[in-house]
């Protein structure tokens, strides 16, 4: 389930291109941890240089690691700016592409609905019944 759940997110994000900004902040980075691992006196491997971008760019700031050089805090300023933006964008995304197809699809079960109703007199007696529980769904809010 969580799987599925996963490949429709990559889905989302591919289909409205928010994976292009996720995937451009992810190799920022990653340069940007190679960058800080050159400059920065505090940081000697290239895993202390992910882990200083990851605190930088979630904004946490656990002060364990500190920029001392103006490059290393430039750097630590966009990437912290860029990961804010990515925080705020990307859930937005997904979340305004789940609301348009929840739309779409309420709009296509009113036309199979308003369907049935103009072809009322050729229904069978199980589709009418069908369509008599729907309506009082509706009416009480569960439909």
């Amino acid at each position: 389930m969580k799987r599925n759940g996963f490949r429709r997110g990559i889905t989302v994000l591919k289909h409205t291109g928010a994976i292009c900004i996720l995937w451009s902040f992810l190799v920022f980075l990653c340069i940007a941890a190679f960058l800080l691992m050159l400059i920065e006196p505090q940081i000697k491997t290239y895993g202390d240089g992910l882990w200083y971008c990851f605190v930088a760019s979630a904004t946490i700031g656990f002060g364990d690691i500190c920029v001392v050089t103006t490059i290393g805090r430039m750097i630590t300023m966009i990437l912290a700016v860029y990961g804010i933006m990515v925080t705020a964008m990307v859930p937005g995304v997904v979340f305004t592409y789940y609301m348009e197809y929840v739309k779409i699809q309420e709009k296509q079960t009113i036309s199979m609905f308003l369907e049935k109703l103009e072809s009322l007199p050729e229904l069978s007696k199980e589709e009418l019944e069908e369509l008599s529980l729907r309506v009082k769904n509706f009416k009480n809010g569960s439909g």
